[in-house]
């Protein structure tokens, strides 16, 4: 679109500083792949070659000028910020920087037998420096946030010895009530991802992330003889750098979401070996 605005622009500007006596002419060529433009002491010379219909198409234009015409032309950048409180624009650009991606689900299943649960939630871009092929295609860089919560079934708990940070499995005490014991992982994500655009409003995005995860902690909450009794364990060993791999399908701003966590949440030897996890969830676009 940017190639046929320019065409058009100059051919126009061209033709306004030619005599009188010449009648305006002007040419719409949809989609050119490449349009030429010289300027010369003497005139101005366009050239395009190639079009949406044909590849092989070729388009002249010349125009000579008197001593006396001046051109004045303009080139706009290919680049644009989309900031959530920016409004939208229909215009495409090659490079963009935005902001996108909330999302939140619901465990499908781990290799752990003793989780019950799990639910994972975050902003998978902060912002992210997107190439857009304009042919229905994008790839895209991006730093976002990403927090994975696993809990017990009932009646385990999480433990931790205070002294080697090995994080173990034991019963609640008992009498015990209200029961539940978590562990979160937080993490700062760095996703890749492909989009495949489907018409205006569908895409289909295939993904991963590499996750610095730096910070985890373990609580556990429990009632007896009608005391609340809450203990968290901080200083756990979790594996700093895990990858995850994702799929998502979306509507104009909304979609669902299929992520795979194959890497293991603790360092090995620091706790039990709960990986594998699958998580299925909705995507709502900033």
């Amino acid at each position: 679109m940017k190639k046929i605005l320019l065409l058009s622009a100059t051919m126009l500007v061209v033709m306004s500083q030619a005599q009188a006596a010449t009648p305006d002419t002007v040419n719409i060529i949809e989609q050119p792949n490449q349009v030429i433009i010289t300027e010369t002491p003497t005139g101005s010379l366009v050239k395009v070659i190639g079009s949406k219909e044909k590849d092989d198409y070729s388009y002249t234009y010349e125009m000579r000028h008197s001593g006396n015409d001046t051109v004045h032309t303009s080139q706009s950048t290919d680049w644009e910020l989309n900031l959530p409180f920016k409004k939208s624009s229909d215009k495409e650009y090659h490079w963009s920087i935005v902001c996108s991606g909330l999302y939140f689900g619901a465990g499908l299943g781990t290799s752990y037998d003793l989780v019950n649960n799990s639910f994972n939630w975050g902003i998978l871009n902060f912002a992210s420096l997107n190439y857009n092929t304009l042919h229905g295609q994008q790839f895209s860089i991006g730093v976002g946030y990403d927090n994975k919560r696993f809990s017990l079934k009932r009646p385990n708990s999480f433990v931790m010895d205070e002294v080697t940070n090995i994080v173990g499995i034991e019963s609640y005490p008992e009498g015990t009530v209200d029961r539940s014991s978590i562990i979160s992982v937080r993490a700062i994500q760095f996703p890749l991802q492909f989009q495949q655009f489907i018409g205006k409003k569908f895409h289909i995005t295939l993904g991963g992330t590499m996750n610095w995860n730096v910070y985890a902690k373990c609580n556990t909450h429990y009632k007896v003889n009608k005391t609340h009794h809450d203990v968290s364990y901080r200083g756990i060993k979790q594996e700093k750098l895990t990858f995850d791999v994702y799929g998502a399908l979306s509507y104009n701003r909304i979609g669902i979401y299929c992520r795979y966590s194959p890497c293991s949440v603790f360092k090995k030897g620091f706790g039990p070996e709960i990986k594998n996890t699958w998580t299925l969830g909705g995507i709502i676009a900033l």
